[in-house]
């Protein structure tokens, strides 16, 4: 409990994204909206989602931390995120009872996005030190 408290201490805001991940990916139906006619609007929804998400975390990592843990970073900061995605898939194509569908393209939105991400909070990361 004691390591819980700490992360959510310490990532308040990660923590945060993730839950409104589980909950946007969850939800059994979505209103319609004009954007639906945009083609592959749900696979850019899924990048900017992971994208925010990794970058959020990243950048929490780096105010929270003086010195980088290049693995861990890359495990809980990337690949976690990607795992998670995957999982959710996985959940949304055999555990909603149909109202929602697993797609292999929504992974892969979900992996850009998280790269994308990290390499905006590394970008962050530099040009804040260049900064100060």
């Amino acid at each position: 409990m004691k390591k819980i408290k700490q992360i959510v201490t310490h990532y308040p805001l990660s923590v945060l994204c993730i839950i409104m991940v589980w909950i946007l990916s969850l939800t059994p139906f979505f209103p319609e909206t004009p954007l639906d006619n945009v083609a592959l609007i749900d696979k850019w929804t899924h990048t900017v989602m992971y994208g925010g998400l990794v970058c959020t975390i990243w950048c929490e990592y780096f105010s929270n931390h003086q010195h980088v843990d290049w693995e861990k970073l890359a495990f809980w900061g990337w690949l976690a995120p990607i795992l998670m995605s995957g999982m959710l898939e996985l959940i949304q194509e055999y555990c909603t009872m149909g109202h929602r569908n697993g797609d292999w393209l929504d992974f892969a939105a979900n992996a850009i996005g998280a790269t994308l991400g990290a390499t905006v909070g590394l970008l962050v990361k530099y040009s804040w030190i260049k900064t100060q």
